[in-house]
């Protein structure tokens, strides 16, 4: 590996770590990722998938996840309509409906197809609710989270040469003026 996939590797999971300190989610939470090796890459979105890159990212990313407990869920690409890539436990826990698709750098995705070979009991499912996600090249997670997502701040603002986007969920707030709301919620 070069200096230079050590360097995103290392990105990629400061940038993970950073989101989890931040977020601070519960055990078995959900982190959804969308990426574009070929923006990390330094070229258009689609134009260069990497499926060397997209190991050395999707390990650095994993290697946090699996620390704090969490599940870790890859988006694909717009070929497979976006479909996301997770740990057959965790479609079961939330009751998520496999569907038959494996991904490949072409169709799919270079960083769903390194989720799925390195996922224990990989599937494939439609959608997800995610409870916090990283786009990290502009990949448009924001239909996997859950529905009131808040933008989290990170230092880590780029991974390569890939823009990272992160954030976490919320309840709704309902009940208007004279709604009370537990601070630790929002």
């Amino acid at each position: 590996m070069t200096e230079d996939m050590t360097i995103i590797g290392e990105e990629a999971y400061r940038a993970a770590k950073e989101l989890i300190e931040i977020a601070q989610p519960k055990e078995n939470e959900i982190l959804v990722v969308g990426c574009s090796t070929s923006e990390v890459a330094g070229a258009g979105i689609g134009s260069f998938s990497s499926p060397e890159l997209a190991e050395v990212v999707f390990g650095g990313i994993y290697q946090a996840v699996q620390e704090a407990g969490l599940y870790l869920a890859a988006q694909c690409c717009e070929h497979l309509n976006r479909a996301i890539i997770l740990e057959e436990e965790a479609a079961l826990r939330y009751g998520y409906e496999p569907v038959n698709v494996i991904p490949q750098p072409k169709a799919g995705g270079s960083f769903a197809t390194a989720a799925y070979k390195a996922f224990e009991h990989p599937v494939a499912v439609e959608h997800i609710k995610a409870q916090l996600g990283m786009d990290i090249g502009d990949t448009l997670i924001g239909m996997h989270l859950k529905d009131v997502a808040v933008p989290v701040r990170i230092r880590t603002t780029e991974i390569g040469d890939g823009h990272v986007v992160c954030a976490r969920t919320r309840p709704k707030f309902i009940g208007g003026g004279r709604a009370v709301y537990d601070e630790e919620l929002m």
